[in-house]
């Protein structure tokens, strides 16, 4: 019997996935539990279409991010901070500053949680940044800290 999956099921499949099941199978346990429905000519269309419009959007959401990827990579960043002895900051320079800076220089909004700094940024220099735009595409700016 052919069923449509509702839910990730171990060992079996994912969600969305038309699977070859027994009889029993599907009857007795994958369809009362709600893991899976019974594959009709219109769900198995419905499913189809439905993955070919997330591959549309997935598609979409890289292309933006390797837009914005030619847009930021290589770029230089100038942030001046307060500095005491040292060369040291009154503080650190924090993803969520970066991500300030970067709206306002280039008109670009990056979730903070997607900015890495590495080690915590405390003292004047130059440091490379990375930027996760997508999962497979990332972009690297020059981050200059300068004393004010």
């Amino acid at each position: 019997m052919k069923v449509i999956l509702t839910q990730e099921v171990k060992k079996l499949g994912l969600k969305g996935q038309i699977l070859e099941v027994s009889d029993g199978y599907a009857r007795n346990f994958l369809i009362p539990q709600g893991l899976a429905e019974e594959a009709t000519k219109t769900k198995i269309k419905e499913v189809q279409e439905k993955s070919i419009k997330e591959e549309k959007k997935k598609s979409n959401e890289k292309d933006t991010a390797e837009a914005l990827k030619a847009k930021l990579h290589g770029k230089k960043v100038e942030i001046k901070v307060k500095t005491g002895a040292g060369d040291k900051l009154f503080g650190a320079v924090t993803a969520k500053e970066i991500a300030d800076i970067l709206q306002k220089q280039f008109g670009v909004v990056i979730d903070k949680k997607k900015i890495d700094t590495g080690d915590p940024i405390k003292h004047i220099g130059n440091y490379n940044i990375k930027l996760k735009i997508y999962p497979s595409v990332q972009a690297e700016i020059k981050l200059i800290i300068a004393p004010e």
